[in-house]
């Protein structure tokens, strides 16, 4: 399990656009790396438009934003054009990179129990370092709390 002061998986991933996004190619930003379940859903759709309406914040803080989830690069696409989102989002399609982040879990619905992403994020600081771990995520007020970790690096 991966746990604060542990180098952060490199991965390269699709992105929205048609091109690949890597994380090491972040650097020397911090990166808010979060793991959300699904493109176009209730929470999902909520926090990615905080971290969207956020994103200069970020910026000031020398922080870059990445959403990853299962769904597509195409998907993606569809969702930040109907949301207006301004952010990055790639797809794990095979969740290898959130098997390595330990978001890959066993979830359980009305009694049937399914793998899926749990819904986290990860502070990853200018070295490539984790700096801050959020698991199990409620979306009101989180990307506000993850801004105020940014500046705080």
């Amino acid at each position: 399990m991966l746990e604060t002061g542990h180098p952060a998986p490199d991965f390269t991933l699709p992105r929205d656009g048609g091109t690949t996004l890597t994380l090491s190619d972040q650097r020397p930003k911090a990166v808010v790396l979060f793991f959300y379940p699904k493109d176009d859903t209730p929470g999902c759709t909520k926090e990615a438009i905080a971290f969207t309406g956020l994103e200069s914040a970020f910026a000031e803080a020398n922080t870059t934003l990445i959403g990853i989830s299962k769904d597509t690069a195409a998907k993606h696409d569809k969702f930040i054009a109907k949301h207006d989102l301004s952010i990055a989002l790639v797809s794990d399609t095979d969740h290898d990179t959130c098997e390595q982040y330990g978001t890959w879990v066993e979830k359980n619905m009305y009694g049937k129990k399914y793998m899926g992403i749990e819904r986290a994020t990860f502070l990853i600081d200018s070295d490539g370092n984790i700096a801050q771990i959020w698991r199990k995520v409620k979306v009101p007020g989180h990307a506000e709390a993850v801004l105020e970790a940014a500046r705080a690096l």
